[in-house]
C-alpha cells in the first residue's frame, strides 16, 4: 500500500497522527507475539518511574515479539538491504505518559551487528546483536554474552475475524517511550491495524535470565501477523 494511503487511514488510532513530516519507513513482517500477564511489583523494577505502567483489567503484561524488519529507511532515501533487512526480537511492556499509551522496551535484539549499531546510534533504543535465524516454521536466537536463548517451532493458523479487547490492547500501540540517562524519549508511529492470525506453538524455549520473574511458563496469549508497514516520526526528548 502507498504511504499516502496509510497516512490517510486513521480511524483506528486513539489520537491524531503528528502534523510534522515523518522521518522513517519500515516494515515489521511475519511477527510472532508471545504475551505473559505479570505481577506489577516485579515489572516496576524494570520500568523508569517517569512512566506509568498500563494495565488491562488491572493487570500488566509483558510481550516477546519476534519478526523480520524489512526496508527500513529514512524518508528521502531508498532501503539498503544489508542494513535495512534483519531479524528482530523485542521484549516490551505497556506504559502511559501524559495520557498517551505506548510501549517500553526491556530489550531489543537484532540479527545483523551493523544494523544494531546504527539503530542504537540513531534512536538510542537498547539494541544488541544476537545470532538469529528463521524459516517458515521456526524462529531461533542465541546470545552468548547474555546467555539468552529463544526457540519457537510453530504452525500458522486461520485469520482472526473478530479481535477481542485484549487483542487490540496488546497490538494497537502508536507511541514508544524509552529512557536514557538524562531523558525520556518519545517516538510516534503509524500503521494500519495489525492483521492477526491464530498460531500453534509446537515447541517453545524462552531463556532470558534477566527477565525470569516476568517471562515464565507458557504464554498466556499468542498471536501471529503477516505484518504492517510503519511510518515513524523523529524522537521528542523530555528531561527527567
Amino acid at each position: 500500500m502507498k504511504i499516502k494511503s496509510i497516512l490517510d487511514t486513521t480511524a483506528h488510532r486513539p489520537w491524531e497522527i503528528p502534523n510534522k513530516s515523518w522521518k522513517f519507513y519500515q516494515e515489521w513482517n511475519n511477527a510472532i507475539f508471545l504475551h505473559w500477564e505479570v505481577e506489577l511489583d516485579e515489572l516496576q523494577k524494570f520500568v523508569p518511574k517517569e512512566l506509568e505502567i498500563d494495565l488491562f483489567e488491572g493487570k500488566p503484561w509483558v510481550s516477546l515479539v519476534a519478526f523480520t524488519m524489512e526496508k527500513i529507511r529514512p524518508k528521502n532515501l531508498p532501503p539498503f538491504s544489508p542494513i535495512s533487512n534483519f531479524y528482530e526480537i523485542n521484549i516490551r511492556t505497556y506504559v502511559k505518559l501524559n495520557n498517551k499509551t505506548g510501549v517500553y522496551f526491556l530489550s531489543i535484539e537484532g540479527g545483523t551487528n551493523l544494523s544494531c549499531k546504527i539503530a542504537k546510534m540513531i534512536s538510542e533504543l537498547p539494541y544488541r546483536y544476537s545470532k538469529i535465524k528463521r524459516d517458515m516454521y521456526a524462529y531461533q536466537a542465541i546470545n552468548s554474552i547474555f546467555k539468552d536463548k529463544l526457540f519457537i517451532k510453530f504452525l500458522i493458523g486461520k485469520k482472526v475475524k473478530t479481535k477481542n479487547a485484549l487483542d487490540i490492547w496488546l497490538t494497537e500501540r502508536y507511541a514508544l517511550f524509552q529512557d536514557t540517562e538524562k531523558f525520556i524519549n518519545e517516538f510516534e508511529i503509524h500503521h494500519l491495524e495489525w492483521p492477526l492470525r491464530e498460531i500453534e506453538i509446537h515447541n517453545l524455549e524462552v531463556k532470558y535470565k534477566r527477565f525470569d520473574t516476568l517471562i515464565k511458563g507458557k504464554p498466556h496469549k499468542i498471536q501471529y501477523s503477516e505484518g504492517v508497514q510503519v511510518i515513524a516520526w523523529g524522537k521528542k526528548s523530555k528531561e527527567k
